[in-house]
């Protein structure tokens, strides 16, 4: 056997350097040709590497957290296959993954027509199971060996479908005893900081730190608005999306947003340059088990409620099983964060830079409220926003989610 090394390719126009993520193989294991080595996050995407060559493993460079600039050595492996005659830039066909900037969930109902689950990969090569933090702690609680559970995402994730499919089966589950509820817990768990979360952090500080954030609060009475939800959904045929409250926000804001254009807008802080938009391109924060995703429904000003609803599972289904192109996640001028029905009251959202606003959709419900002095029960809505103080004033935002509140309440006018 012979010694190959693999440098790490060019994955993508000016990146110069990625940050190793994750580690698929260990020293010592033997690998195939094709399968997933490793994880790398660039400025511009995630990129799991596959093995250029068939052998083991006889050294890794870099642990998590690390960088690694291209055109550096990567993993030794001890090989019988002939080495790749073309530069290391063309030795892989990396698998990309499309990284965004995060915010909270949204509030998704799943669409009607759920796209067939995809057949379970391989595990990963080092023996451990993928799976989220998360998803390991809800396999625990259950007493399942998350080992045998196959994962159908990407290098054999498990994802909570899979867990969710092996509950249900029943099958011949091997359970855990669960931890003694009384016993004291005095462990300390250390988590690195690193790839997608890593730019999480960093995108956070940048959206808190150079924009001088306001905040604005206001209910709404969406009852009306809940009626014709209900009979829309009831009317619907086969090929429609089941219409939650966000096609209806969503079509409400490009509405109103010529009237209301310095909040439609990307502030570029070191030119001075305020670009208002007139096309409306709405980012949906969506929680996924890699982490935070902004997924983009554009020209919604020219979308029926129908299709802003269909774009929008669409985007932010591929956010969740990492299919999402760059183009899916880019481009946003306005961005909507949802909790769903874990909403709470109100939040301070934090604004996606460099866009000026972004609205906070809270959990609908039934309230008693007061009309025409009888104490009736009324479906209300809270809004949270946040709004950039540099280049947008109090009594401007106030004016925005005064006009969306009137068109919640009176959701004919969304079309008219």
């Amino acid at each position: 056997m012979g010694m190959h090394v693999f440098k790490l390719p060019d994955i993508g126009e000016g990146v110069v350097e990625g940050e190793v993520v994750q580690w698929h193989v260990s020293v010592g294991d033997a690998v195939k040709e094709d399968d997933p080595i490793v994880d790398v996050m660039t400025d511009k995407a995630a990129v799991t590497i596959p093995s250029p060559v068939s052998g083991v493993i006889s050294s890794l460079n870099g642990e998590a957290g690390d960088m690694i600039a291209v055109g550096s050595a990567l993993v030794e492996f001890d090989s019988e296959d002939t080495p790749p005659a073309a530069e290391p830039a063309a030795a892989a066909e990396p698998e990309v993954e499309a990284a965004s900037e995060p915010e909270p969930e949204p509030e998704t109902e799943p669409a009607s027509k759920p796209d067939p689950e995809p057949a379970p990969a391989p595990a990963a090569p080092s023996g451990r199971a993928l799976a989220s933090p998360a998803l390991r702690r809800r396999a625990r609680e259950a007493g399942i060996d998350i080992a045998q559970i196959s994962g159908s995402g990407p290098s054999g994730r498990i994802r909570n479908a899979d867990l969710d499919a092996f509950i249900a089966a029943d099958g011949s589950v091997t359970r855990t005893e669960p931890a003694a509820q009384s016993a004291e817990r005095t462990d300390v768990t250390e988590v690195k900081v690193v790839g997608l979360r890593r730019k999480i952090a960093e995108q956070m500080t940048i959206s808190k730190t150079r924009i001088a954030h306001f905040s604005y609060f206001e209910e709404a009475d969406v009852t009306e608005l809940e009626t014709l939800r209900r009979t829309l959904n009831a009317s619907r045929d086969v090929t429609q999306p089941k219409l939650t409250y966000l096609p209806f926000i969503m079509l409400a804001l490009s509405k109103i947003m010529p009237d209301h254009p310095e909040c439609n807008a990307i502030y570029d802080d070191q030119a001075g340059v305020v670009m208002r938009h007139g096309a409306v391109h709405i980012g949906i924060a969506t929680q996924t088990e890699r982490g935070l995703y902004v997924p983009v429904v554009k020209h919604v000003e020219a979308m029926d409620a129908w299709q802003a609803a269909e774009e929008m599972q669409r985007v932010a289904g591929a956010a969740r099983d990492g299919t999402a192109s760059l183009d899916d996640l880019t481009g946003s001028t306005f961005t909507i964060t949802s909790l769903g029905r874990d909403g709470g009251l109100g939040a301070t959202p934090i604004i996606n830079h460099p866009e000026v606003a972004i609205l906070g959709v809270h959990k609908a419900r039934e309230m008693p409220v007061v009309r025409d002095g009888q104490i009736v029960v009324r479906r209300i809505m809270n809004l949270s926003s946040s709004f950039d103080h540099r280049v947008v004033d109090g009594a401007d935002g106030a004016a925005l989610i005064q006009h969306l509140k009137r068109m919640l309440e009176n959701p004919a006018l969304i079309f008219m």
